[in-house]
């Protein structure tokens, strides 16, 4: 990898060597760069470590900016010595070889500002040699950082007596403390969590940080205390939950969680089930919410305990584990509302990779449902209703015939095969008449 000198010589021929070096490798790192984000944001991406993929982008950008930064200084350096030139009184803006790149747009309102006024030290004119005065300024503004400060916070109860009354003793009491006996405060426990279940950031690494500051806390210790912490937190989870089984739709669906598994020295995958509410766009009822639950596989009892007993609407994809919450016999049955997306996605990819006309034709269908769906977007409930019934439902009803006539024609190993045949396990499942007005 070629690397800019940190002197660079005065002589041309040899600064147009360096510089020849330093565009091809920044051309051979934008290369891998593009190959990088096309396997990241490309086609049939989702098999790929995205971790991985992020740290290669991370030191690929990392090494164009550095091999960039030697041709910014290499463009800033005269060749040649010039003759010395009285020392100006406004000094002017440093030569760059390219605009910086920087974040579009101006930096958050809420965050605090701190002015540096940096002024001349002549303010004497340099022609009459009078008082100057300000008649404009140049602002700039820079995004700093201040270190996390770890701070004591003292806690002084005085204690009051009577010089009348010997005996009487008055004192506030003591403030409830997040953990009995212990020592870390709201703001504390609030940051070891966040940075734990937020920031991936284990506690052993915590207690490293916390070292560097002076302040040693053992693991254990940060273990007890957030045991504790999700305890005290186990109330607001369940009111979520019940939050969001009170709204008429529930958006249902798995993502896999790597889980360490000490026994075995390596990882195993676990589950973390996700039911949202967000009925904000069209106008419904009740807040945005979402609950997670964690469980070691992905066995369909999950999501049958999870929403035992909930009767409304729920928008699921493929998975066949959420067939267990139509058959359960415990409680009233919901209704499974399938997802276009992942209907469209296996189509979409079978058509990429084989031109197949029958492929091209099912995404053209869902595309005219899609149309339909941007037309009501933002409408009243029974507006929704209506179109539906009188414009998506007709389209939906001869898809389901011409998917019945294709699957004779299609071999039955075959990818397109099995996408046409997982859609048509919906179908049996769309009811005559919209189960609520409410529903999106």
């Amino acid at each position: 990898m070629f690397t800019a000198p940190s002197n660079l010589p005065d002589d041309p021929a040899t600064l147009q060597l360096i510089l020849r070096a330093a565009l091809a490798e920044i051309e051979r790192l934008q290369l891998q760069l593009a190959g990088l984000r096309r396997n990241r944001f490309g086609r049939r991406s989702e098999k790929l470590d995205d971790e991985q993929i992020e740290w290669g982008l991370e030191d690929l950008e990392q090494s164009i900016a550095e091999q960039q930064a030697g041709l910014d200084a290499a463009a800033a350096e005269p060749s040649a010595p010039e003759p010395a030139a009285p020392e100006p009184k406004i000094a002017p803006r440093s030569p760059r070889s390219r605009p910086a790149k920087r974040n579009r747009g101006a930096l958050p309102e809420h965050l605090p500002r701190i002015e540096v006024i940096v002024d001349v030290e002549d303010k004497a004119c340099p022609c009459c040699g009078g008082t100057t005065h300000v008649i404009g300024e140049d602002v700039a503004e820079m995004l700093d950082y201040a270190p996390a400060q770890v701070r004591v916070k003292v806690i002084r109860r005085p204690r009051r007596g009577c010089r009348a009354c010997e005996g009487a003793v008055v004192q506030a009491p003591a403030p409830d403390r997040p953990i009995d006996g212990g020592m870390a405060t709201e703001a504390l426990l609030a940051h070891i969590l966040i940075s734990k279940y937020g920031d991936s950031l284990p506690l052993y690494r915590q207690a490293q940080i916390f070292a560097r500051q002076g302040v040693v806390l053992d693991r254990s210790t940060l273990c007890d205390w957030v045991g504790r912490a999700c305890w005290w937190l186990a109330p607001l989870h369940e009111l979520m939950m019940t939050t969001v089984l009170a709204s008429p739709k529930v958006f249902a669906d798995d993502t896999p969680l790597p889980v360490l598994d000490p026994g075995r020295g390596k990882t195993k995958t676990g589950r973390l089930w996700c039911y949202a509410v967000d009925n904000r766009p069209w106008c419904g009822p009740g807040h945005p919410a979402a609950v997670y639950m964690y469980s070691d596989d992905r066995k369909g009892v999950h999501p049958s305990d999870h929403l035992k007993g909930y009767g409304g609407l729920i928008q699921v994809d493929g998975y066949a584990g959420f067939a267990r919450l139509i058959t359960d016999p415990a409680g009233d049955a919901p209704q499974l509302a399938f997802c276009w997306a992942h209907a469209r996605r296996k189509l979409y990819d079978v058509f990429i990779a084989t031109k197949s006309p029958i492929a091209e034709e099912a995404v053209k269908r869902i595309a005219e449902l899609y149309a339909i769906e941007s037309g009501v977007r933002g409408e009243p409930a029974q507006e929704r209703q209506r179109v539906r019934h009188e414009q998506s439902r007709p389209l939906v009803e001869a898809m389901h015939v011409w998917l019945n006539e294709q699957l004779g024609r299609i071999p039955g190993a075959s990818t397109l095969d099995w996408s046409c045949s997982s859609k048509m396990a919906g179908w049996s499942s769309i009811p005559t008449q919209s189960s609520a007005p409410s529903d999106p």
